[in-house]
């Protein structure tokens, strides 16, 4: 008779935040989501995983809906990712770039928005108001044990 383990699905070496979280989320244990982790880290991920979990990162964005329009082309064509776009994050968070006023900062975070790939734009707007875990099921534990390099705290 056949053990049912599950295996993680294979995902393109430069697959998408969204299609990593994704993976993370169906992994039932912790080591699954760790193994999970540690095999697709890049920089835009462990980026918005920093911004979503770790408390001293305080977000210069209003809370709640972004009104923006989503990049409905189809993929592959026309967006960008954030594996591309993670070293403009620092323009949203306290202590990154505090000279942009609110104006310009709001509508720099729109065009990111719109630019980006629907479900990373819908990433980015959970972990501005730190509420990844609504949508997928991973937890900080998870991040330190697959990354445990990340200095958590004392950043803002």
């Amino acid at each position: 008779m056949a053990t049912s383990t599950k295996k993680a699905k294979e995902l393109p070496a430069n697959a998408f935040v969204h299609e990593i979280l994704a993976e993370v989320s169906k992994q039932r244990s912790v080591a699954k989501k760790v193994e999970v982790l540690k095999k697709y880290r890049n920089d835009g991920l462990t980026a918005i995983l920093i911004w979503n979990f770790d408390e001293s990162i305080v977000s210069m964005l209003p809370e709640g809906e972004v009104p923006y329009n989503k990049n409905e082309v189809p993929i592959g064509t026309d967006h960008t990712s954030l594996r591309r776009e993670w070293k403009n994050l620092y323009h949203f968070v306290k202590g990154g770039n505090d000279s942009l006023s609110k104006t310009r900062r709001e509508s720099m975070f729109i065009q990111m928005l719109e630019g980006l790939h629907p479900e990373e734009a819908e990433i980015i707007c959970l972990v501005k108001d730190k509420a990844l875990t609504s949508i997928y099921n991973i937890k900080q534990e998870h991040v330190s044990k697959a990354y445990p390099d990340i200095k958590w705290g004392d950043r803002s």
